[in-house]
């Protein structure tokens, strides 16, 4: 019987400014999935977070885009903003851009990444939780473990992989979809992915096969709000073994310290820090920011971990070299290629400021 694996995350209010969540609001999310799964409605589900977001990673047979599941998401968010309130968290419900459910999360501000499967033998899956990061910062990790043998030594030495994989891609501006195949079409699946900030990689699938290896989310906030309100801190889930990446080749695609789109106020380049749950706590300069790895084997629908992948000592290079990154751009300040290029600040106040001084232009 299919199953899916629902990873619904928010920001409904931040623990001493953006770094972290506070122990209340992650009790009330617990609390809600359990009464779910005592109802039924999930087989099982599990509550975790990475810096100010409150990520709900639930198991069910009900399909993506369930209306019941998305809604329970959309109620603890709410119920959790509540609290979050009391306690006058920064940025309480900031997430949350419109004022009732209408069936789905979609475009109502929190991210989702669900994931349709039919059980096998052994099915491990990670889930990663980024943290003040964008949309469309997976594309790099993904197209490490899916399509580069650099990286994914299956992809030239395993039957099960050597087909390739097709990645949809997401024109996240204009609303379009495309699915791009690898290795063959590996050239042009660069020339979009390379843009992350218009396109993102929604799922992959093998080829092989035609099941869905792994999937993100890639709503922005700022084109649905119309303004910045925060970054969108994404969620994925990759599947493992058998058909797919090891495990080993899928963590290594986070052995560089990438850089996103994120760090404070969401307008700055840096580098995306992997990290054991213990330290996704991001708070210099807001950042850097951090991605957390959940290592699970699904059993029967039940979610059996979670492991802290990166609670490794060999990401101690990657995380050394975020910190000397972030001290390179740092430096820079307010110039580029630490802040974002103007045309990626549309959304703070640059477009105002441009506005002001436009009569005083003049031509050379």
């Amino acid at each position: 019987m299919p199953q899916t694996l629902s990873v619904i995350k928010a920001d409904i209010g931040g623990y001493i400014g953006h770094t972290a969540m506070h122990p209340d609001v992650f009790d009330l999310g617990r609390e809600a999935v359990a009464r779910a799964v005592q109802s039924g409605l999930l087989i099982d589900a599990q509550v975790s977070s990475c810096g100010d977001d409150l990520f709900l990673i639930m198991s069910h047979d009900r399909g993506e885009n369930d209306e019941r599941v998305h809604k329970l998401a959309w109620d603890t968010f709410v119920d959790g903003t509540e609290v979050a309130k009391k306690l006058h968290l920064y940025g309480a419900g900031q997430d949350l851009l419109v004022d009732a459910f209408s069936g789905n999360i979609r475009g109502a501000g929190p991210g989702s990444a669900e994931l349709e499967l039919e059980e096998r033998q052994s099915e491990p899956v990670i889930v990663f939780m980024g943290d003040k990061c964008s949309a469309g910062a997976f594309n790099l990790p993904f197209y490490k473990m899916f399509a580069d043998p650099f990286n994914t030594a299956g992809l030239v030495i395993s039957e099960a992989l050597h087909q390739g994989f097709a990645f949809e891609v997401h024109d996240v501006k204009e609303h379009q979809k495309i699915m791009i195949t690898t290795p063959d079409e590996l050239y042009d699946l660069l020339v979009f992915i390379g843009s992350p900030a218009r396109y993102a990689v929604k799922r992959v699938v093998s080829r092989a096969t035609g099941a869905v290896g792994a999937v993100s989310s890639t709503d922005k906030l700022s084109l649905i709000a119309g303004r910045y309100v925060g970054k969108d801190d994404p969620a994925a889930v990759v599947r493992c073994q058998g058909d797919f990446p090891a495990v080993g080749e899928v963590l290594e695609a986070f052995t560089t310290a990438w850089s996103v789109e994120g760090f404070m106020r969401g307008s700055h380049y840096g580098p995306w820090m992997p990290v054991a749950q213990r330290d996704a706590h991001p708070a210099r300069f807001d950042g850097p920011p951090r991605v957390v790895a959940l290592g699970f084997q699904i059993a029967k629908g039940k979610l059996v971990g979670p492991r802290d992948m990166f609670d490794d000592l060999s990401f101690d290079n990657a995380r050394a070299e975020a910190n000397h990154i972030s001290d390179y751009l740092r430096k820079h300040g307010p110039f580029e290629p630490h802040r974002l290029p103007l045309d990626e600040m549309e959304y703070t106040t640059m477009p105002a400021v441009a506005a002001k001084l436009t009569s005083r232009w003049s031509e050379i």
